[in-house]
């Protein structure tokens, strides 16, 4: 049952109508509607028109004759407004009302049931009402699509899924309402996917939202009164991070000194007087960057305030250096003083000037390399490289040259630039004009820069398989003739090379000799008779088999870290005697103790590496890799050790985490040898009898690779060193002894777990580093009456 009624008032504006009564038509055409009306054709369930529940015309109310007559010319009701008055009115009914008024085709989703409340106080044009209605759908969690003509309500949840209009960055927005639409937002400055949980908490919970990293665009589904809503809050925030850079541009300071002295002093200023003053506490973007080549500072900022504060700053250190204040003190974050030092001073390499002069003005000349010159005399004059002077203070344009040039000096006596380093400060002291001490540092700013690092992963394989066999028939007799004393020794005798201990003399001299494998012997009492051996065995045969299988896998990984261009070197192993000579004295000669000389030599494993980085990130490494042992068996050989060495040393380009081959070995060796008695040896099967049969494979296999990583920064370096501490760490833990029930539980050592990483600092990532303590050196210390440097860090 619908519930609710639309009354068309008596009261609207007058329609004029040309030739005819307006009063009298508007009567005729009310009283017709009103009669279609309250014949039933809208409110089924109340054909009589009755009850609180309906829906009629207002105008079949009135009494047509008494309208008439009473009021003949009565303004007549508004045809264009209605007043909607729906409570707990089904959906489907509402509908079928609104597509009466409206002339709309609705379509309605089977999901979509319930009651629905609308009451207006005041009539409301035709047009508003299919906007009322929407507005009253979304209350319900309802949507309606427009496609084709034809409105589908549909749950709001669905609603993304089905076409709605969209709208490009270019389009014209509509009127804003409670239609679905799409929208495509194209941002400049900020990112689209950053933006997505910004805007997430405003948009209706069905509806989406979606970013597209490529274009950088965000894709809204939503109601178009938000999305209007949305774009005034994107436009407000796609704003540019800061104005553009100014340069400022010095005279008398360097740049690269005001550049760092700036940084620091507005590093701590920026959260407290730029943002307080320019934000409602907000962290500004502040960055001051040197340009040495032209000496001029690029400074950027979002607070206009802050660059005219910079702009005065710079202005009060732009001053020129006091007299006698041209000693500078350069302290160094990373080159070596000493070796930057001899840079500079192979750079800028002077000779003492040799001027002569006139007292009265006669002519002279001054040459060579000196950074500044300056000569006395009682009278004003012009020196250079070709011209004479006439006494008097020497005035010159400075040039940043390395051929002779001339340089401004004032003074009484003989001055040059000097250079000099002090190592325990690892500072460069400077003694030059302001000119060229710009020039200086500019130099060193581009010299004392972070060095490169190299992280070398060697791995050395090395793969080997021996297999070796050996099978053999040995006859020996011994016939002892009583009668005459006389002795026969005869039989087979062989040697065994592969293993040894298997001659069956040597067996039957002494049966603990016997070598590894099957030993199968036929023996007969004892002989005691043989001159020179004494008793032996009477072996009859013996029979020998024995095979050999050994596999080797060998793994070596040395890992090393070095500066860019430096050598590096790691040696594990042992460091054994070798035998070099010796001297025994003769038998009865002098009595002279013997002696032995020996030297040390270094067994294990070797590498020595040094790298050079180029400009693209590709490595050239000079390397030398060596593994060797001592050949088991030989440490109490007579004449000394042997040891077996494999080298290698090359240099080779690789890229950054390339995995290279250095080079390798693979080594196959088959031995096949037999022994045995002539002719009778050669006859098939038979021979078997009278032959000892040796066979042998020897396979290696030794590769080197080689990969070297770049460490440009201490990040770069956490991955290779948090790898190494947890490996040996977990190898630690494995290595602990177990539980014993008798034995003492010894503690194992251990290394302490892996410290967390720093913090991040919580400043802008555009922000300077911290300025120092107050502890720390003084950045600059001007004297200006020469008695001491002026020191710049």
């Amino acid at each position: 049952m619908i519930h609710g009624m639309i009354d068309a008032p008596a009261k609207g504006k007058n329609m004029k109508y040309r030739g005819l009564s307006a009063a009298f038509l508007w009567t005729v055409i009310s009283v017709s509607i009103g009669q279609a009306w309250s014949a039933g054709t809208v409110t089924p369930e109340s054909p009589q028109g009755t009850g609180p529940n309906r829906i009629e015309n207002p105008m079949a109310a009135i009494p047509e004759t008494n309208a008439l007559r009473t009021n003949k010319f009565a303004a007549p009701p508004d045809p264009d407004v209605v007043t909607l008055n729906f409570v707990n009115a089904e959906i489907e009914g509402v509908v079928k009302a609104v597509s009466e008024i409206t002339r709309k085709n609705f379509m309605l989703d089977p999901r979509v049931k319930g009651t629905i409340n609308i009451v207006s106080a005041k009539p409301m044009p035709r047009s508003l009402v299919y906007d009322v209605f929407l507005s009253a759908l979304r209350l319900h969690g309802y949507a309606a699509i427009e496609d084709y003509g034809v409105i589908k309500i549909v749950p709001e949840s669905d609603a993304k899924l089905y076409q709605t209009p969209t709208l490009g960055p270019n389009d014209k927005r509509p009127a804003a309402g409670d239609r679905i639409q799409t929208q495509v937002f194209t941002l400049e400055h900020e990112s689209a996917i950053q933006m997505v949980p910004v805007l997430r908490p405003l948009i209706a919970p069905n509806n989406s939202i979606t970013a597209n990293q490529n274009s950088n665009t965000l894709i809204i589904t939503d109601y178009a009164s938000n999305l209007q809503r949305l774009e005034k809050i994107i436009h407000a925030v796609d704003q540019p991070s800061g104005t553009d850079p100014i340069s400022i541009s010095l005279q008398h300071a360097s740049a690269i000194d005001v550049a760092q002295t700036v940084n620091r002093l507005f590093a701590e200023a920026a959260q407290t007087q730029i943002s307080a003053e320019s934000g409602g506490g907000q962290i500004q973007r502040f960055m001051v960057v040197a340009d040495a080549r032209s000496n001029t500072l690029l400074a950027r900022s979002g607070d206009p305030a802050a660059l005219n504060r910079l702009r005065q700053l710079v202005a009060i250190l732009d001053q020129p250096t006091s007299a006698g204040g041209n000693i500078h003190v350069v302290f160094l974050k990373n080159a070596d003083a000493v070796k930057l030092a001899e840079t500079l001073r192979a750079i800028y390499h002077h000779t003492t000037p040799s001027p002569s002069a006139s007292p009265s003005g006669g002519t002279g000349q001054t040459t060579g390399t000196a950074f500044g010159t300056s000569s006395l005399g009682g009278s004003t004059g012009t020196t250079n490289p070709s011209s004479g002077f006439s006494g008097g203070t020497v005035s010159a344009v400075s040039t940043m040259t390395p051929a002779p040039m001339q340089t401004q000096t004032t003074g009484s006596s003989m001055m040059q630039s000097i250079i000099q380093a002090d190592a325990a400060t690892n500072s460069i002291i400077i003694t030059a004009p302001d000119a060229i001490y710009n020039n200086l540092r500019a130099v060193i700013e581009k010299l004392d820069v972070r060095r490169v690092q190299v992280y070398i992963e060697a791995l050395i394989a090395e793969i080997t398989a021996d297999r070796a066999a050996e099978f053999g028939i040995q006859w020996q007799n011994i016939i002892d003739s009583s009668q005459s004393g006389t002795q026969v020794v005869g039989g087979t005798s062989f040697n065994t090379g592969v293993t040894g201990g298997g001659n069956i003399l040597n067996i039957a001299q002494n049966p603990l000799s016997a070598g590894p494998g099957l030993t199968i012997g036929i023996m007969k009492g004892l002989v005691t008779a043989i001159p020179g051996i004494g008793p032996v065995i009477n072996l009859h045969a013996l029979i020998r088999a024995l095979e050999t299988d050994v596999n080797a896998n060998i793994l070596s990984t040395p890992t090393l870290l070095t500066l860019n261009n430096e050598e590096a070197r790691i040696v594990i192993g042992q460091n054994v005697p070798i035998l070099t000579g010796q001297f025994i004295p003769p038998v009865g000669g002098a009595a002279t103790s013997p002696f032995q000389t020996v030297t040390r030599q270094d067994v294990g494993l070797s590498l020595r590496i040094k790298p050079l980085i180029s400009e693209g990130g590709t490595v050239r490494v000079q390397i030398f890799q060596e593994v060797s042992s001592v050949v088991p068996g030989t440490i109490n050989a007579t004449n000394g050790l042997i040891t077996n060495k494999r080298s290698i040393e090359s240099t080779v380009l690789v890229d950054d985490g390339q995995i290279i081959v250095l080079g390798g070995l693979i080594q196959e060796t088959v031995n096949d040898a037999v022994e045995r008695l002539p002719l009778v040896g050669e006859i098939p099967w038979v021979g078997h009898l009278f032959s000892y049969n040796k066979r042998s494979r020897n396979k290696t296999n030794l590769m080197v690779f080689l990969r070297p990583t770049l460490i440009r920064d201490s990040e770069n370096a956490e991955l290779p060193t948090n790898t190494q501490y947890d490996r040996v760490l977990s190898d630690q833990n494995k290595a602990k002894p177990k539980y014993h029930p008798i034995l003492p539980d010894l503690e194992s050592p251990s290394l302490p777990p892996r410290p967390p990483q720093a913090p991040a600092d919580l400043e802008s990532p555009s922000l300077p580093p911290h300025p120092p303590k107050a502890s720390a050196i003084p950045d600059e210390i001007d004297i200006p009456d020469g008695t001491g440097p002026s020191v710049k860090r």
